[in-house]
C-alpha cells in the first residue's frame, strides 16, 4: 500500500483508550451523538481519546459541505430531517431529542432546504453531540484521510493516515465513511480511451458537486446516461448554474435561457426521472404494517439453509406487502372506488399466493379502474413496447408522462401512494435483517429509490420548461450508447424510436460509481478485504446485522472494527431518518455505540494492568 512505512516504527503506548472513527459525516455525527448518550450508564467518568478522521468538516462531511452551489437542494423536505431519537426508536440507550432541520433554522417545514443549509444543520448537530460529552472524553479531528487498519484481533488497532509517519492507536475502529469513489470499470476505461483517441469529453460516473463541467461547451449537444437524482443536479448547474432562470411556476414554468447552457440529451433504462416526492401528507388510518413482510417471515427465511435469491425468495412477499399497503389505504380512504367488502377482500387477499393469478383476478373484481391497482412491474418499466414515430413525438410522450406523475403524486385521490411509501421503509427494515443472505440486490436498491426518493416536485417542473425550451431532449428507455470509431463521436439510441441517433462529442454518465470490490476508490476499504475482510459481490463490507462488527471471510467478527453506513450490508434506507419513524439507522448508531463502550468498561474491568496496555 503506498503512502505508508514498510515497517510499524516503535510506538509508545499511551495510557488513555481510544476509538478512532474514519468518517465525521452524518453517520459519524449520529455515532458519536450515541456515545456520549451512553457513557454516563456503560463507562462512567473514565478517561477516553475519540479521534474522527476526515478530510472533510466534522458534522456535514464530504457530501452535505456548506460550500457547495446553493442551487443543489436536499431531495427531503425540512421537516422531514432528524438527527435525534425519540420514544419511537427501539433503544436500549436514552433517547435525547432535539430539532428537525425545519425547526432549527426556521425553514418552513415543507420546503426542499439546500445542501449547504443541511451541512449548517449537521453541523450544530455535531458540536452539540461534542459539548455533551463529559470533561474525561477528549476529541481530536484530523482533517485527512485514513488509508489502512491494522493489528491483531487481540490487540490494538492501528489507523494509517495519509501524510502521517506513526498510525493512531485504537482499541476500536468505527467506520462510517459514507459513500466511496471507485476506479472506472471495462467499459469506462474503454469509453475514455476514445474520447482520449478523438478530443472528446466523457466524464465517468462520480459525484455531480464534484465534477469538473468547464469542459461541456455552450450549445453543443451532451449525451447524458442516467435519469436519477444525479442528472438533476447535473440539470441544475448546467443550467441555473450558468445564469439562466425560471419565470412563473407550476405547469406556467418557463425557462429563459443564458446562451451558455449545452444540450442535455439525456436516457436511461426506464427513460424517465424518479417519481416526484408525495406533495401530500397521509391523514387518517394509515396501514397496519408490517403484514406479509414483518419478523416472522423474516424469520422463517434466516431460517432457510444456502443463499436467498431476491427475485425467488423475497420479491414475492414485497410485493404482496406493497400490495396489501395500498389496498388497504384505497378502502379505507375511497371506499367508493372499490366493488368488495373490505373484510371479504382482506381474507382472499391474505389467502391468495403472491403474483399469481388468482391474486389477480381477485383485484380486478374488488377495484374496477387500473389506474387504482397496484402493478410493480409496469411501474418498474412505464415505457416498455412504446414505439414513437419520431424523436419530437418521444419529448411530447416523455413530458405527458412527467406531467401525468406530478399531478398524481401531489393528488391525495391516489393516496394509496402514500400508503406504499410506507410499506416501501417498512420493507427495507426487514431486508437489512437478511443481509448478505439475499445476494445480489442491486435491482432493488435502484427500484426503492425510484419510487421513494424522486426528485421535489418543482425539479420536474424544471425539467419540464427546460425540455420545452431544447435544454434538455429525451432519448428514451433501454438507452444504447455506442463509440463510432469511423466519425470519432459518441451516440446514443432507443428502441422506442427505431433507427434514431444521437451524436454528440461528449458523454456524460449521471450515477454514482457502483461499489464494487474490484473496482473500490478506497484504499482503506481495498486493505481491509486484503486483510481478509468480507465483501459482497457488489463491494459492499459484510458487518454483522446486529451491532455492526466487521466479518471476516472465515464468517467471525472482528471484536475490534465495526462500520456502518452505504459501504456495508448494514446500510439504511434513505440519506436521513425522518422524525417519529422508528430511525433504523439510529438503533444501528446506539447498538455499535453501546457494544463498543460496553467492550472498553470489561476490559478496563478484567485486567489489573492500564485498559490500553
Amino acid at each position: 500500500m503506498s503512502g505508508h512505512p514498510t515497517a510499524a516504527p516503535s510506538l509508545a503506548v499511551p495510557a488513555t483508550p481510544s476509538i478512532v472513527i474514519v468518517g465525521a459525516g452524518p453517520r459519524g455525527t449520529g455515532v458519536l451523538e450515541r456515545l456520549a448518550a451512553n457513557l454516563p450508564e456503560l463507562y462512567g467518568d473514565r478517561p477516553l481519546d475519540l479521534h474522527l478522521v476526515d478530510p472533510h468538516p466534522a458534522g456535514p462531511g464530504r457530501i452535505w459541505r456548506t460550500g457547495q452551489s446553493p442551487l443543489l437542494w436536499m431531495n427531503s423536505r425540512a421537516e422531514d430531517v432528524t438527527m435525534f431519537t425519540d420514544e419511537t426508536v427501539v433503544l436500549e440507550g436514552p433517547v435525547r431529542p432535539g430539532p428537525t432541520l425545519a425547526e432549527w433554522s426556521g425553514i418552513e417545514g415543507r420546503a426542499f432546504p439546500t445542501r449547504p443549509e443541511q451541512g449548517a444543520y449537521l453541523r450544530w448537530a455535531y458540536e452539540r453531540a461534542r459539548a455533551s460529552l463529559p470533561g474525561s472524553v477528549t476529541v481530536h479531528e484530523h482533517r485527512t484521510s485514513a488509508l489502512r487498519v491494522g493489528g491483531p484481533r487481540e490487540g490494538r488497532q492501528r489507523v494509517w493516515l495519509r501524510d502521517a509517519a506513526a498510525p493512531l492507536l485504537a482499541d476500536l475502529v468505527v467506520l462510517t465513511v459514507g459513500h466511496l469513489d471507485a476506479e472506472p470499470d471495462a467499459e469506462q476505461r474503454t469509453l475514455a480511451g476514445f474520447a482520449a483517441r478523438h478530443g472528446l469529453v466523457h466524464l465517468p460516473p462520480d459525484f455531480t458537486a464534484d465534477t469538473d463541467l468547464t469542459a461541456l461547451p455552450a450549445g453543443e449537444a451532451v449525451l447524458v446516461r442516467g435519469f436519477g437524482l444525479a442528472f438533476v443536479d447535473l440539470m441544475a448547474l448546467l443550467t441555473e448554474g450558468r445564469g439562466g432562470r425560471y419565470e412563473g411556476e407550476g405547469d406556467a414554468l418557463v425557462y429563459v435561457p443564458s446562451g451558455r447552457e449545452p444540450v442535455l440529451h439525456v436516457g436511461s433504462r426506464r427513460g424517465v426521472p424518479y417519481r416526484a416526492k408525495l406533495g401530500y401528507v397521509l391523514d387518517g388510518e394509515r396501514p397496519p404494517l408490517p403484514r406479509f413482510l414483518g419478523p416472522e417471515q423474516t424469520d422463517a427465511l434466516l431460517r432457510r439453509t444456502g443463499p436467498l435469491d431476491f427475485r425467488r425468495d423475497v420479491w414475492p412477499l414485497v410485493d404482496k406487502e406493497l400490495g396489501w399497503a395500498h389496498y388497504h389505504r384505497l378502502f379505507a380512504a375511497h371506499p367508493e372506488r372499490t366493488a368488495l367488502p373490505w373484510s371479504d377482500f382482506e381474507k382472499a387477499y391474505a389467502q391468495a399466493p403472491p403474483r399469481g393469478a388468482e391474486l389477480a383476478a381477485l383485484v380486478a373484481a374488488a377495484v374496477p379502474d387500473p389506474a387504482d391497482r397496484l402493478d410493480l412491474d409496469a411501474l418498474d418499466h412505464p415505457l416498455d413496447g412504446l414505439r414513437y414515430s419520431s424523436a419530437e413525438a418521444l419529448q411530447q410522450g416523455l413530458r405527458d408522462h412527467i406531467d401525468d406523475d406530478l399531478t398524481r403524486r401531489h393528488d391525495p385521490a391516489h393516496s394509496a401512494d402514500a400508503a406504499v411509501f410506507d410499506a416501501l421503509l417498512s420493507v427495507y427494515g426487514q431486508l437489512l435483517r437478511l443481509g448478505t443472505r439475499l445476494g445480489s440486490d442491486g435491482w432493488w436498491h435502484g427500484f426503492f429509490s425510484y419510487l421513494a426518493s424522486g426528485p421535489p416536485g418543482p425539479r420536474l417542473h424544471q425539467l419540464l420548461a427546460l425540455s420545452r425550451a431544447g435544454v434538455v431532449r429525451f432519448l428514451g428507455p433501454q438507452v444504447t450508447v455506442e463509440a463510432d470509431e469511423e466519425r470519432g463521436l459518441f451516440r446514443a439510441g432507443s428502441p422506442a424510436v427505431p433507427g434514431e441517433w444521437t451524436e454528440a462529442r461528449a458523454l456524460v454518465e449521471a450515477r454514482l460509481p457502483d461499489p464494487t470490490l474490484e473496482h473500490t476508490g478506497s484504499p482503506l476499504l481495498r486493505a481491509l478485504y486484503e486483510d481478509g475482510a468480507r465483501a459482497t459481490t457488489e463491494g459492499l463490507l459484510v458487518v454483522d446485522p446486529v451491532d455492526g462488527r466487521i466479518l471476516g471471510r472465515d464468517g467471525r467478527p472482528h471484536p475490534r472494527r465495526f462500520a456502518l453506513g452505504p459501504h456495508t450490508t448494514a446500510r439504511a434506507g434513505g440519506a436521513f431518518t425522518r422524525p417519529r419513524t422508528g430511525g433504523f439507522a439510529f438503533r444501528q448508531n446506539d447498538v455499535t455505540a453501546r457494544a463498543a463502550l460496553t467492550f472498553l468498561r470489561d476490559r478496563a474491568c478484567r485486567s489489573t494492568v492500564p485498559l490500553s496496555a
